[in-house]
C-alpha cells in the first residue's frame, strides 16, 4: 500500500463533525467508522431523520473481514433505531442519506452483533504487518475501523487504525492503518475481557446532556456500561444516574466500589439520592449513608423518613431560600445558578434564619416574574406573596398534583406544622411519579 494511503487523521470530536474534509469523504465507498458519528441522517426527500451514533458489525471466524450490518441512528423525537447499510445511498461531508422503509423499532443489540464505537474502539490488539516491524509483539489500541463497499454491495471492515497506548507523560503516539488480515485479537472473546479503555467512548458523549448520555448508556452492553461509569467523574456520573430508570440506577450503583457509590450519592440531588436508596435493602442503604459525608447524608435521611409518594418524599431540600433582607439583584443572581432546574428557579422562598432546611419561620415566596419587575435594590421582604397555599409533608401525590393544577405552578413550598420550610416540590418530580415506572423506555412501535 502506498505510504500516502496509510496516513490516518484521528477521528474528530462530535461537535466538529460538520467540518469533515471533503477530500476525506469524497469516496463514498470508503470511510472510517468514527467519522460517521454525529452525522445527520437524511431521508430520500432530504428531510432530517436523526444522527448516526454507532456502526454495527459482525466479526466472523478466522481472518475474514467483518461485515458491516448497519447504523445505529438516534431519531430527533424518539430513541435509537437500526438502519441497514443496504439503505445507505450516499455519504456526504456532513450527512448520510438513506432510502426505503425504515423500522422505527428501538434498536436492540442481537447476539453476534458488535458496536464499533461502543465496543471495539480502545480494544488492545497485536499486528503482524511486515511494514510495521516496530510494532511487532506490542499491544496497540484500536482507534478506528475503516469500512468499504465491495463489488457485491456489501460493506466490510477492511482496515484498522491502531495506536500505541499513551503514557501519562508521553506525547500522543502516531496512528497507523493496518489491513484487517494483519490484526490479531479483535474477537468476540477479546471484546468480552474486562479493563478495556473508554477514551474514544467518552469523546462521543462530550457535550451531550445527561439525559441523552443515560439513554445511550442503556444501549451499551453491560461490560461497557460499567467501564464507562467507572471512567466518568462523580459529578457527571451522578447527573447521568439521575436520568436512568430505577432498575438501571440500582444495577449501576451495585457494580461500583462501595466508596465510589457513596461519592456518587453525595453528588446527586438529595431527593434523587433518597429515591435510589429507597430501592435498596435497608442494610445496604444504611451502609452507604454511613459512608457519605454527614453534611450530604443528613438531608437524604430526612427525606427517607417520608413516604416516596407524599410531598415530603417528593420534595428537594435545596430550593432557592432567601431572607427578607435579600435584594432583588441578589435573588436574581441566585435564580441564575446553572445547577437549578427551571422549575426550582421559578420561585424563591423567604424565611427567618436559619436558611438551611428545616429553616426558621416561613414568611412567604417571591415569584421570578415579580423579581424581574422590581428595581434591583428592592428588598424581597417587601414584595412577598403570603397568600400562596403551602403543601404539608404528608400530602399525597394526588393532592400535590391538584395543587399544581389549581395554582398554575411548577414549584411549591413544603411547610410543617411549626412553620418551618422543609423543602419544595418541583413539577418534574411529580411527573416522575405520575408516569409509568418505565417511562424512560421509549415505546416500541411496529414497523
Amino acid at each position: 500500500m502506498p505510504p500516502e494511503n496509510r496516513v490516518y487523521q484521528p477521528a474528530i470530536r462530535r461537535r466538529d463533525t460538520e467540518r469533515i474534509s471533503l477530500a476525506i469523504m469524497a469516496a463514498v465507498s470508503k470511510v472510517f467508522a468514527a467519522r460517521l458519528a454525529g452525522l445527520v441522517v437524511l431521508g430520500p426527500d432530504g428531510e432530517s431523520i436523526g444522527r448516526v451514533r454507532d456502526v454495527v458489525i459482525t466479526i466472523r471466524v478466522g481472518r475474514q473481514r467483518p461485515r458491516v450490518l448497519g447504523l445505529v441512528v438516534e431519531l430527533l423525537t424518539r430513541g435509537r433505531i437500526f438502519i441497514p447499510m443496504l439503505r445507505v445511498t450516499a455519504i456526504a461531508p456532513g450527512s448520510v442519506t438513506v432510502t426505503g422503509n425504515v423500522s422505527l423499532r428501538r434498536f436492540a443489540q442481537k447476539p453476534g452483533e458488535v458496536l464499533v464505537l461502543a465496543q471495539v474502539l480502545d480494544t488492545p490488539v497485536r499486528i503482524d504487518d511486515p511494514e510495521l516491524e516496530e510494532l511487532a509483539g506490542q499491544d496497540v489500541l484500536v482507534v478506528d475501523l475503516g469500512i468499504e463497499l465491495t463489488r457485491t454491495r456489501d460493506w466490510v471492515v477492511s482496515r484498522v487504525a491502531v495506536q500505541r497506548p499513551r503514557g501519562r507523560l508521553s506525547r500522543r503516539a502516531a496512528v497507523h492503518v493496518v489491513e484487517w488480515p494483519h490484526v490479531q485479537g479483535l474477537t468476540q472473546s477479546q471484546l468480552a475481557l474486562p479493563g478495556q479503555g473508554v477514551a474514544q467512548l467518552l469523546a462521543q458523549f462530550e457535550g451531550m446532556r445527561p439525559a441523552d448520555v443515560a439513554n445511550a448508556m442503556r444501549d451499551l452492553p453491560d461490560k461497557r456500561r460499567y467501564e464507562l461509569a467507572i471512567a466518568l467523574d462523580d459529578e457527571r456520573l451522578a447527573d447521568v444516574v439521575q436520568e436512568l430508570p430505577t432498575d438501571s440506577q440500582t444495577d449501576l450503583l451495585m457494580h461500583l466500589e462501595v466508596e465510589r457509590a457513596a461519592d456518587v450519592l453525595e453528588a446527586m440531588d438529595p431527593d434523587d439520592a433518597a429515591d435510589l436508596l429507597g430501592e435498596l435493602p435497608d442494610a445496604e442503604a444504611e451502609s452507604l449513608l454511613q459512608l457519605m459525608d454527614p453534611v450530604d447524608s443528613e438531608p437524604v435521611r430526612r427525606l427517607l423518613q417520608h413516604s416516596p409518594d407524599t410531598a415530603g418524599g417528593l420534595m428537594t431540600p435545596e430550593p432557592v431560600i432567601l431572607t427578607p433582607a435579600t435584594t432583588v439583584a441578589e435573588a436574581l443572581a441566585r435564580a441564575r445558578h446553572p445547577d437549578l432546574t427551571p422549575a426550582l428557579a421559578s420561585i424563591a422562598f423567604v424565611v427567618r434564619p436559619p436558611i438551611s432546611t428545616p429553616t426558621g419561620r416561613y414568611l412567604g415566596c417571591v415569584h421570578l416574574q415579580r423579581l424581574l419587575r422590581e428595581p434591583p435594590a428592592t428588598l424581597v421582604g417587601g414584595i412577598l406573596d403570603t397568600d400562596l397555599t403551602r403543601l404539608d409533608p404528608e400530602d399525597s401525590l394526588t393532592t400535590v398534583t391538584r395543587y399544581f393544577a389549581r395554582y398554575n405552578l411548577v414549584c411549591g413550598p413544603v411547610v410543617d406544622d411549626e412553620e418551618h420550610l422543609l423543602g419544595a416540590v418541583a413539577v418534574d418530580d411529580v411527573l416522575d411519579h405520575l408516569l409509568p415506572t418505565d417511562w424512560r423506555e421509549e415505546a416500541e412501535d411496529d414497523e
